[in-house]
């Protein structure tokens, strides 16, 4: 029976128990099977997966579909496109927040060579 619990776009974690030179095969937590094919393994060029993965290894990845057979489809450079996305959001955001500080502080410093320049002071 097959267990409907995970949808289209669940992060899972699962276990390498097989690698094929089309992809590999994960036990998922959850006990069921999952599938990554070798297009789905890294946004690098993968020529050998076992140069990306391991028997026995802990992978985080994105499910993506059902096969035929039942198993879940996955991609694991979803999963890290997903990490990446946030991370550069933050660093976007630590930037921006940096730039208007040194914007600002860079206008009163202005204002105030200006203010000097007039020989006018404000009250």
């Amino acid at each position: 029976m097959v267990n409907e619990s995970l949808a289209t776009g669940d992060s899972v974690k699962g276990k390498v128990v097989d690698i094929k030179k089309f992809g590999a095969f994960l036990e998922l937590e959850n006990g069921e099977e999952g599938f990554v094919h070798i297009s789905k393994i890294s946004k690098k060029y993968v020529r050998e997966i076992s140069s990306f993965l391991k028997i026995g290894d802990e992978v985080h990845g994105k499910i993506i579909g059902r096969t035929k057979d039942g198993k879940y489809e996955l991609s694991l450079k979803d999963f890290d496109e997903e990490k990446e996305d946030t991370g550069k959001s933050h660093n976007f955001e630590k930037r921006l927040n940096q730039y208007l500080k040194d914007s600002e502080k860079k206008i009163s410093e202005y204002k105030k060579h200006l203010d000097k320049k007039k020989n006018t002071r404000k009250r």
